[in-house]
């Protein structure tokens, strides 16, 4: 009969003892600690593109669109006053407004 080396062929205690002594290891540890040092970061990250989203959202509605809604005012004054002169019969011309 073939002696066995090592004991290859246990089971039972010893895997046990093998994880314990694997999940209480120092790079596990360091793992860990870097996994939850991670979902802090991203925590943050995450946060930190809400409130820049909020921003940059409401710069826009208080900004831009007053601007957008003008220009469309003006465009349409200038479409009025070419209806209005051509109908006068005087040459369709683009009118400049002054600020």
């Amino acid at each position: 009969m073939a002696k066995r080396i090592g004991g290859a062929g246990k089971s039972g205690g010893g895997d046990a003892n093998i994880l314990a002594r694997i999940s209480n290891s120092e790079i596990v540890s360091q793992g860990r600690r870097a996994a939850g040092d991670a979902v802090g970061v991203s925590k943050k990250l995450i946060w930190s593109t809400g409130k820049a989203a909020w921003i940059a959202g409401t710069t826009f509605l208080i900004l831009v669109v007053p601007l957008i809604i003008e220009m469309d005012r003006e465009a349409q004054l200038n479409e009025i006053d070419l209806q209005q002169a051509s109908l006068l019969g005087a040459p369709a011309s683009p009118v400049q407004r002054g600020i």
